[in-house]
């Protein structure tokens, strides 16, 4: 495991460090000892708070993708924050990532559809279409609708589109506005074979 600690507009102290690297291999050996890098930037603000952002991943394309920030006044407090938010998702579905991780041993890889998603600019008034300003290729894998929630929410994203491992179409799970989640399963959206 590798764990990539970096500071922005701060040096990242040899007390910080190691606190980061104590509890961060705390956490991931107690959950899920799979991870291959986390990366982790502290950050100081322009009006003088912390941010911390983590991200982790398993290495695969189809593994666990892990992330969290928080912001506070005090940098180990801004670290901490972040790591209670990744230690309570991981805790949340660790019975899951278990079962999943021996199943995906024992098992072919599941099926997913290549795509690309774009990060589009907000809509302006002089521009009829909206501007792509980024372009990335993405896959859209075959899931559960309980392991969809479960990504969408260890990733922090907002949404996830997927292929309903039940049914083979293509639904869609996001967070509403009020914290619950949405699941879309339109009909007659059948995968392609």
């Amino acid at each position: 495991m590798t764990i990539l600690i970096s500071g922005k507009h701060l040096d990242v102290g040899e007390s910080l460090h190691n606190h980061i690297e104590i509890r961060m291999g705390e956490i991931i050996n107690k959950y899920l000892g799979r991870i291959v890098n986390v990366s982790i930037v502290v950050a100081k603000e322009a009006h003088g708070s912390y941010r911390t952002d983590i991200n982790g991943n398993t290495g695969t394309s189809t593994g666990v993708v892990i992330k969290s920030s928080a912001d506070s006044g005090d940098v180990y407090a801004s670290f901490d924050l972040a790591a209670d938010k990744i230690e309570t998702q991981l805790r949340r579905y660790k019975r899951r990532l278990t079962n999943h991780h021996k199943h995906q041993e024992n098992a072919e890889p599941e099926s997913a559809l290549t795509a690309k998603k774009y990060v589009i600019k907000d809509h302006e008034e002089e521009h009829d279409a909206p501007l792509v300003i980024a372009e990335k290729a993405t896959a859209i894998e075959t899931l559960t609708v309980s392991a969809a929630v479960m990504k969408m929410d260890l990733a922090e994203l907002p949404a996830l589109m997927f292929f309903n491992s039940a049914n083979g179409r293509l639904n869609v799970v996001y967070k509403r506005a009020d914290g619950n989640i949405s699941w879309v399963d339109p009909e007659g959206s059948n995968k392609a074979a």
